[in-house]
């Protein structure tokens, strides 16, 4: 600690993210990074742009994307004023935190969940309350039918991977006409079913989204916000009060790029998909408790084995998976779908275990 910190950084749990090592030939499994690469079309987009431009501020509205991200869900009647774009998912948010849930009445999210929620509520000094999953690690509606400032969980949940329903989002939504109710669907492309489709139903519903995942290109940094007008109004104040340019020429035209090229994404969603299932069997068939995923990755336990003890015995072997020392989730992997190849040494790894 500094005599120079303020109390709030003095106070801060920063968030810990996934472990990038530099070790050669690893089977790396624990950032959730898509195996199959970006589309071909995103690199050709990015080259294009790579001339005297860049000395150029990018669009600071980065209109072109919002074009893309609202004509690919047009048959959801979405228009770009309703679309708000970022650096990344984790901006974004950063972003629907200090503008849209800093209340006077804490927000609420699920206990086992995306760990960057409560980061956010001590940097923006923001009330909380968790709320338990079930028993078998699912989000009950009825607990969020009580006193909040916000609501916000991601779909399918991480590190979990389960998924809640859109009938159960809009019992959500249908309890809290007062309160903005944020759906994180980092995974959703997995198997899921967007809650884009209900944002014109309900005024109070903000969907965020990444393109880290589904379209490979966590490198990139590229993330958005669909939601009523009103509601992207308060992100644009907050980002306009904060960096007015946070997408660079080269990430805009990826990101539209990526949008465009629609069957690279189903094939590489389809791929992640066929590997997942086959992952599963092949885990329970070693004994692991898997649990129901629409996510490119699996959670899972074995009965006879502490997940810390599997993990370190894992990485002997070179293949990291993600293991978190937390309550109720200790003897838990977060295994990231790999390639083919990938997988084999995976579950290879775990039979020599």
């Amino acid at each position: 600690m500094s005599k120079y910190w303020s109390d709030l950084v003095s106070e801060l749990k920063p968030y810990v993210p996934g472990e990038q090592p530099k070790m050669a030939n690893l089977v790396k499994l624990n950032t959730n990074e898509n195996p199959f690469g970006p589309s071909p079309k995103v690199i050709e987009a990015i080259q294009r742009e790579l001339n005297d431009s860049l000395r150029l501020y990018p669009d600071p509205e980065g209109q072109a994307l919002k074009d893309a991200i609202a004509e690919y869900h047009v048959d959801f009647g979405i228009n770009p004023k309703q679309v708000f774009v970022g650096n990344g998912s984790d901006e974004v948010l950063a972003h629907i935190f200090q503008g849209l849930l800093k209340h006077d009445k804490p927000i609420l999210f699920p206990d086992i969940s995306y760990s960057f929620y409560p980061v956010y509520c001590g940097l923006f000094q923001i009330e909380s309350a968790v709320i338990p999953l079930t028993d078998s690690f699912e989000i009950d509606p009825n607990d969020y039918k009580r006193h909040n400032g916000g609501i916000i969980f991601p779909n399918p949940n991480a590190p979990t991977g389960r998924y809640l329903g859109l009938g159960h989002v809009e019992d959500i939504l249908q309890a809290n006409p007062d309160s903005v109710v944020v759906v994180d669907e980092a995974y959703v492309d997995f198997g899921g079913e967007t809650a884009i489709r209900l944002v014109n139903q309900y005024p109070n519903l903000l969907v965020c989204q990444t393109l880290s995942k589904a379209r490979s290109l966590a490198g990139l940094r590229v993330g958005f916000a669909v939601g009523n007008e009103d509601l992207i109004e308060a992100l644009n104040r907050v980002k306009d009060s904060f960096n007015s340019y946070p997408l660079d020429r080269l990430a805009l035209a990826g990101a539209v790029a990526a949008f465009e090229d629609k069957q690279w994404f189903e094939d590489s969603c389809s791929g992640v998909i066929r590997e997942r299932e086959r992952v599963t069997r092949e885990l329970e068939t070693l004994g692991f408790e898997v649990l129901p995923s629409k996510a490119n990755f699996v959670f899972a336990r074995h009965p006879g084995h502490e997940g810390a003890e599997i993990a370190a015995k894992l990485r002997e072997q070179g293949i990291i998976v993600r293991h978190f020392n937390k309550p109720r989730i200790s003897d838990f992997l977060r295994i990231t779908i790999g390639t083919s190849d990938q997988n084999n040494a995976l579950i290879k790894g775990l039979d020599a275990l």
